[in-house]
């Protein structure tokens, strides 16, 4: 495979990263997946942006980062993955420098690392739905930042998967705020409701795909907290986001949602989202 560090395009198990890299020592850096349908990137430009604002957040340098545009997509040519489907990561970090907590000396180059794979959606759990399990939030106060530090989301999401379970989401001051890598939202009497934008949770590119396609399907939507206690009375929960798209969720914890299966609103959206897909 053929991935990309600071300015080259090197086969991936020639890449070196130095183990003064800020990245390495202190998850000093920001993140974006890229999702690719058919050799085209799908809401590129999107996803970029919302990284030049994570830098933008931790103030470390973004100029420049227009051209990984053509970086993605020469990774997904090159490695020859024009077909199918596919995900382009792409790290940002503060660089390399003597370990410090103080930021290095401004002329520091930023590490700017950019790689492609396959992707193989888990097509059974869209078809389907999936189980999820509830967790105390114990992460930071920026989950509105896509960093790299994302030790509490590994915690929690290993304890899904011990627990039989393919997503663990988020609680915090009794309100649902997101998953460990995804956006919820519940339909609560045919009205869509998901946690509105805030400092605890991502500002999610597919969920605002979510909401501009529940206007045109003329689903009332509501940008607000949904509490855990009100939470079993959902007539559907969905996971939201780049690599799940939309997911039914048809269990929790130990209770089925509605009757376990996937629900009509739900559907209709994922349809909507495919069809948007091909359109694109």
């Amino acid at each position: 495979m053929i991935a990309y560090l600071n300015g080259q395009f090197l086969p991936k198990d020639q890449i070196q990263i130095s183990p003064d890299d800020r990245g390495f020592l202190f998850a000093d850096g920001a993140y974006e997946v890229i999702r690719c349908y058919q050799g085209k990137l799908f809401m590129a430009d999107a996803h970029i942006n919302r990284l030049k604002r994570s830098l933008r957040h931790l103030r470390i340098d973004h100029a420049g980062l227009d051209q990984l545009l053509l970086v993605a997509q020469r990774l997904i040519n090159e490695n020859r993955l024009t077909e199918g489907q596919a995900t382009v990561y792409i790290q940002v970090t503060r660089g390399a420098a003597p370990r410090s907590h103080r930021f290095p000396a401004k002329e520091t180059p930023p590490t700017v690392y950019a790689a492609a794979a396959p992707f193989h959606p888990h097509q059974d759990e869209l078809d389907h739905g999936t189980k999820i399990i509830l967790v105390s939030d114990t992460r930071w106060a920026r989950c509105d930042i896509k960093s790299i530090a994302l030790l509490p989301n590994i915690l929690a999401h290993q304890l899904a998967v011990d627990r039989g379970a393919t997503e663990a989401v988020f609680i915090r001051d009794g309100c649902v705020t997101e998953g460990t890598h995804t956006n919820v939202a519940g339909v609560f009497g045919g009205t869509l409701v998901t946690a509105p934008k805030s400092n605890y949770i991502l500002p999610g590119i597919t969920r605002e795909i979510v909401i501009d396609l529940c206007g045109k399907l003329q689903i009332p939507v509501r940008e607000f907290p949904i509490f855990e206690t009100e939470l079993q009375k959902a007539d559907e929960i969905m996971l939201i986001g780049t690599t799940v798209e939309i997911t039914p969720v048809v269990q929790v914890d130990n209770w089925l949602v509605a009757e376990g299966k996937p629900g009509t609103i739900t559907k209709k959206l994922q349809q909507a989202f495919y069809d948007l897909i091909a359109q694109s």
